[in-house]
C-alpha cells in the first residue's frame, strides 16, 4: 500500500483518534442536597424591607406630607425589588449551571443600575418635590438590606 500507518492517516485527514473518546468526564462538584438555601433570607429581608418602607413613609409623612412619603416607600421598594430580583436571577442560575452565574449576574446589574440611574437621572432633574425623600428611600434601603443580608450569611455561617 501507501506505507501510512492508520494512525498517521487518521491524525493528517483532521480526525481525533477514537482513543480520546474513552477518557472519563471530569469530577463536577455535586450540587448541594436542597438549594432552597440561596433564597431562605428572601421571606426575612422581605419582612425587614416592608417595615423599612412603613417607617420611610412615616417618617416622610411626618416630616413633608404624602408626596414625600411615597417617594420615600418608593425608594424603598425600588431597593427591596431590585435586591430580590438580582438573589433570584443569581440562585436560579446556580442551580441551572453553575457557569451562568457571572453572565446573569452582570446583565442583571445592568439592567437594574441603568433603570436605577435613568430614575435618578430623572428625579434630580425635575422639580418634583418628592426627589430627596426617594433617594433617602433608596439610601435607606440599600443601606438596611445590605445590612440584614451581611447579618443573615454570617449567622448561617457561623451555625455550620
Amino acid at each position: 500500500m501507501s506505507g501510512v500507518s492508520p494512525a498517521a492517516a487518521e491524525q493528517s485527514s483532521g480526525r481525533v483518534p477514537e482513543t480520546d473518546d474513552d477518557l472519563p468526564l471530569p469530577d463536577l462538584p455535586p450540587l448541594p442536597k436542597d438549594p432552597r438555601w440561596k433564597v431562605e433570607h428572601l421571606g426575612f429581608l422581605t419582612v425587614v424591607s416592608f417595615a423599612l418602607l412603613m417607617c420611610a413613609a412615616s417618617v416622610g409623612f411626618l416630616t413633608s406630607g404624602p408626596v414625600a412619603a411615597l417617594a420615600a416607600a418608593g425608594g424603598v421598594l425600588i431597593v427591596t425589588v431590585s435586591y430580590s430580583l438580582t438573589t433570584l436571577v443569581v440562585a436560579v442560575a446556580d442551580t441551572i449551571r453553575p457557569a451562568l452565574v457571572m453572565p446573569l449576574g452582570m446583565l442583571t446589574y445592568v439592567v437594574k443600575f441603568s433603570l436605577l440611574g435613568v430614575i435618578l437621572a430623572y428625579g434630580v432633574s425635575s422639580d418634583w418635590s418628592g426627589k430627596n425623600a426617594l433617594g433617602l428611600g433608596i439610601v435607606a434601603g440599600v443601606v438596611v438590606w445590605t445590612s440584614v443580608q451581611a447579618w443573615w450569611v454570617t449567622r448561617r455561617t457561623l451555625r455550620q
